[in-house]
């Protein structure tokens, strides 16, 4: 039976969590695989500053359990049954918060995972505006070139995903230069473009989702902050290890953690348009062959989906989103249920692993909808 995750959990003040950890002598950190979780563990973990700590990315049907004992133990993204303190909503901007309290804040990492998350938090927003970190025109990509960056982006779907030719041939369209560095008419144009490549014949919401991947902030180790927020996502999901190293702030695996960005980029974009797709009354279905379940659910919900609901299924594997505001994840668990699998997730977000067909499991969540 899928019980995991369907306990709601009460929310955890910045403040007492930062009473938490100054009165810990040993802290463990589990982050869920996503970009705003890793990013609060990072905020966390730097701001611990000589208190010993245990951090790790926990995928999700993964054993969180660790032989180490702490005083305590923070579950980031999504409950863990062993944790003390749990961090689910806002998880970003509330360890951003701590970790302020604490005396240390990275507002670039912050607000990166607020990004992540796909609303960025007005606290953060103002502290990394205080902070220096401009918005400039033009999208949000974590690389200097900018066609390996249009190609990768995960914030948006366009003609040109998962194609770094076809990305190319569209910054020539626009005159822009490879060898040059784009001026502010450039990046305002780029804007424009990857604007109306992203919303054309595409459900309404394109047009909200696509903003978080214009006029960017600048900051961070990459070139933008939600390139950040794009690389802190993909590698969140692809190389656990490497993802803590990044949010820690270790500059040696940058070039490490775009190879994974690619790589997760090229795997999601390539499964958008091979999926075999269906449509039902306010659900929407994605069936593929291997891929990243929850960049592409998220792609699908935000950029395609014509109903609110989108499940996207693999052989054993599933994620789902909801667009509007429904709790999926009870959804998802009713589904799981019924074909003896194991489900996790809260709100609009949720997962599932089974050992069934992916009709068979397609079918159950048809009638838990």
């Amino acid at each position: 039976m899928s019980a995991t995750g369907r306990e709601p959990t009460p929310a955890t003040s910045p403040g007492d969590l930062a009473g938490s950890l100054s009165e810990a002598a040993f802290v463990r950190l589990v982050s869920d695989a996503t970009g705003e979780a890793l990013a609060a563990t990072g905020l966390l973990a730097r701001a611990l500053d000589d208190t010993p700590f245990q951090a790790s990315v926990v995928r999700p049907f993964e054993d969180p359990d660790r032989t180490t004992e702490t005083d305590v133990t923070v579950a980031i993204g999504r409950p863990q049954p062993t944790a003390d303190v749990t961090l689910t909503d806002r998880a970003a901007a509330t360890a951003f918060e701590a970790a302020r309290e604490l005396g240390t804040a990275d507002p670039a990492l912050a607000l990166a995972g607020t990004i992540a998350a796909g609303a960025v938090d007005g606290t953060v927003a103002e502290a990394a505006e205080q902070a220096g970190l401009e918005r400039r025109p033009g999208v949000a990509v974590p690389t200097a070139d900018l066609a390996d960056g249009l190609a990768h982006s995960t914030l948006f779907v366009a003609p040109f995903s998962g194609e770094t030719d076809a990305a190319r041939a569209a910054l020539a369209a626009l005159d822009i230069s490879p060898d040059d560095s784009p001026s502010a008419d450039d990046h305002r144009r780029l804007a424009s473009l990857v604007a109306m490549a992203v919303t054309a014949d595409a459900p309404p919401r394109a047009a909200d989702a696509v903003q978080r991947a214009l006029r960017p902030a600048v900051g961070g180790p990459f070139e933008t902050v939600g390139g950040y927020a794009d690389v802190l996502d993909a590698i969140a999901r692809e190389r656990p290890g490497t993802a803590v190293a990044l949010a820690l702030g270790h500059e040696a695996v940058r070039e490490e953690a775009l190879d994974a960005w690619r790589t997760h980029a090229t795997r999601a974009h390539e499964a958008v348009s091979d999926a075999t797709t269906g449509r039902y009354d306010g659900l929407f279905v994605a069936r593929g062959d291997a891929m990243p379940t929850g960049t592409v659910a998220r792609l699908f919900a935000d950029f395609r989906a014509p109903e609110p609901v989108t499940l996207v299924v693999t052989d054993d594997r599933a994620a789902a989103r909801a667009t509007d505001g429904r709790d999926v994840s009870e959804t998802m668990h009713a589904a799981a249920d019924g074909v003896g699998g194991d489900a996790v997730g809260t709100g609009e977000r949720a997962r599932a692993r089974f050992d069934a067909s992916t009709a068979d499991f397609i079918e159950a969540f048809r009638e838990a909808v």
